[in-house]
């Protein structure tokens, strides 16, 4: 695969500082963007449909994918748990003449902009306060409070990692968050 082919925006962040809010706002707003589904072994949660939200793997179907090269990122981001961009999506959207745009991990985020260089926007979306990811993240309802407790240190040491990226979008007000990263995105778009 041409790693000069097209661009990439990609949005990561720890579990709970709302980059999925972001880019789910954001997709209208930009028709040139085309969302990239990521691939995970993890159980669709909630209203989530393969295909849709995620390509919804079984652990052997993953690991196998990864051995013949079929991704161009992945990360094992819980135990048992991988996600990871299939490289067959990104080039659909490609021969679509579209921008990918992904909403994924940030050891996956700092991967594909290290592949990519310029062709690539990372975006890092951080949350107010720690504080205010557990609340977030208690107030979706969709995990035990003891997976609530691994994203939270989890999140710790991804912030560390925030400096690694284009630019870092404090979500503490959603409407000057999609002002900020719209007007990034924009400028992205426009430059050869």
């Amino acid at each position: 695969m041409s790693k000069k082919k097209g661009k990439l925006v990609i949005f990561a962040a720890p579990s709970g500082a709302g980059k999925s809010s972001l880019v789910n706002y954001l997709l209208p707003k930009f028709p040139s963007l085309s969302f990239s589904i990521s691939a995970t072994s993890r159980q669709a949660r909630g209203t989530e449909k393969h295909g849709k939200d995620y390509f919804f793997l079984s652990t052997e179907e993953f690991l196998n994918k990864v051995k013949n090269k079929e991704l161009l990122e992945w990360e094992e981001v819980y135990p048992r748990t991988f996600y990871g961009t299939l490289q067959s999506e990104v080039e659909r959207i490609w021969a679509e003449g579209k921008v990918v745009l992904f909403d994924i991990d940030v050891i996956g985020a700092i991967n594909l902009k290290k592949q990519f260089g310029d062709n690539a926007l990372a975006l890092f979306i951080q949350a107010p306060s720690i504080k205010a990811l557990e609340n977030r993240l208690q107030s979706r309802g969709t995990d035990s409070e003891e997976k609530i407790a691994q994203r939270i240190a989890k999140a710790s040491k991804e912030m560390a990692r925030a400096q690694e990226f284009d630019k870092v979008i404090i979500n503490s007000d959603f409407d000057l968050a999609t002002a900020e990263a719209s007007k990034i995105i924009e400028e992205f778009l426009n430059h050869e």
